[in-house]
């Protein structure tokens, strides 16, 4: 641990043996007399993005809500978020245009569920695939650039990305979400410990981290000298703030270790080894972790999946235990749609949990949800029809501080395309040109557009 003369590095961790645990941000961090504005905390500094992926659209009216512009009524769905209104924008009329079938494609739906974040259509093939770079990965290159991990990819489904997973398209549209570059997808972490390990592991080798993982001992423990040695300079502000963040690393730690040995003790081609037996385990225990990354300010760019696309996974905590995919083609009969909409509802509840997290977070003059934006997105509108217009589009955070809330935004039907959206999105973060590298690296690409995008999505910013 090394402190400046005047003040504690942003970029301080506390090492020890197989660990690097980062601080969260304290008063200490700003020197001495230094307005929160002229520093790092500022809140035009820390930029943070998370983009929750999920598959098989949303019940049709059950989503959107009824009424347009501010002071909305929230529907079933969104009803969730309705506690941080003013940091939530919901959009409906847009359109997933790269995701739609055509004359020469005209199947294939569940495999292009990765335009989401690319706004491009995959290239249908099983051995090269190809597609676009991801808003997550150039938010990641811009604002990555001074954390432990630029990126983090989460997910709780794996079942590799090679080979080909629907009408010859490569698994890797439908299980990696995050792309570099158009040629390179990167794949999900679906192990809680691992990702864990990703945060707080110092570099050691796969073999120590495998004996780490049946030791009883939290990582904190080979850190404890320097933590203590840490506090003795601290106001009382900063000490319960400390206390507080080991806390929950503690607690999650805690939490995977239950996980772990109630986890299934063979691969199964449903559970792979060594993952929670509940989903709804899984998913409390990752959107944990994700919060932990941005206390630490780890990691300032994060993608999640909730489920692959035909994924038969249930929820009876939503009230509802029929399969996920099953369950979205619901024949358009009421009853089932209501049932359907059960399962949609669960997942924002989740969300909701994980956005209370991140505003309870402080973070410079604020919160973590200050300083973040939560896309939650999918390819589909009404999934029985494979339907991918009017997709569900929610946006909750403050990006900076100043991204205004309180928006229900409606277009007209076939007008605007989703990935104006994410174009649109990648101006809030300064990032006015698309660039990446081509598949041999030698070239650097650089455009205006992003996927099919045709301009910017008015009224947004």
């Amino acid at each position: 641990m090394f402190l400046t003369k005047k003040h504690i590095s942003r970029r301080t961790l506390l090492r020890g043996a197989g660990a690097a645990v980062a601080l969260p941000f304290l008063e200490a961090m700003l020197p001495a007399q230094t307005p929160v504005r002229q520093t790092a905390a500022n809140p035009e500094s820390i930029r943070r993005f998370v983009g929750v992926w999920h598959p098989h659209g949303a019940a049709p009216g059950y989503w959107s809500p009824l009424q347009e512009g501010k002071d909305f009524e929230f529907s079933f769905i969104t009803k969730p978020l309705e506690p941080f209104r003013d940091r939530v924008v919901l959009i409906t009329g847009l359109d997933a245009t790269s995701a739609a079938p055509t004359v020469d494609e005209p199947a294939g739906d569940h495999a292009r569920g990765a335009c989401v974040f690319s706004g491009a259509r995959a290239r249908r093939d099983a051995v090269s695939p190809y597609l676009g770079v991801t808003v997550d990965q150039l938010i990641a290159k811009k604002w990555g650039k001074d954390t432990i991990l630029s990126s983090l990819q989460l997910g709780v489904e794996d079942t590799g990305n090679f080979g080909s997973c629907n009408f010859g398209y490569s698994c890797a549209y439908s299980n990696c979400v995050s792309w570099p570059t158009p040629s390179q997808p990167l794949p999900t972490e679906v192990n809680p410990r691992v990702a864990f390990e990703r945060l707080f592991g110092d570099g050691t080798s796969p073999e120590e981290r495998t004996t780490g993982r049946k030791q009883n001992a939290s990582i904190l423990d080979s850190v404890t000298h320097d933590l203590a040695a840490l506090k003795k300079n601290l106001g009382s502000g900063d000490k319960a703030r400390l206390e507080t963040y080991t806390e929950n690393i503690r607690e999650i730690e805690r939490r995977i270790k239950i996980a772990m040995s109630n986890s299934v003790k063979e691969p199964t081609a449903e559970v792979p080894f060594g993952l929670p037996e509940s989903k709804h385990v899984h998913y409390g225990l990752m959107y944990d972790l994700m919060a932990l990354a941005f206390e630490g300010d780890i990691t300032r760019s994060i993608t999640f999946m909730l489920g692959r696309d035909l994924t038969g996974q249930s929820f009876p905590e939503s009230g509802f235990n029929g399969g996920w995919h099953g369950s979205s083609h619901h024949g358009d009969k009421p009853e089932s749609i209501a049932q359907y909409a059960k399962i949609n509802r669960y997942h924002v509840q989740n969300l909701a949990k994980f956005v209370e997290k991140l505003k309870n977070t402080p973070d410079g003059d604020g919160s973590i949800l200050d300083h973040v934006l939560i896309y939650k997105g999918t390819n589909m509108g009404n999934s029985h029809r494979h339907a991918h217009e009017k997709i569900p589009v929610e946006l909750i955070g403050g990006i900076d501080g100043k991204f205004k809330g309180n928006r229900h935004i409606v277009f007209p039907d076939n007008v605007q395309r989703h990935s104006n959206m994410l174009l649109s999105l990648l101006d809030l973060y300064g990032i006015h040109q698309v660039e990446w590298w081509d598949e041999h690296k030698q070239k650097l690409i650089v455009q205006d557009n992003l996927g099919d995008s045709t301009g910017r999505l008015p009224g947004l910013a």
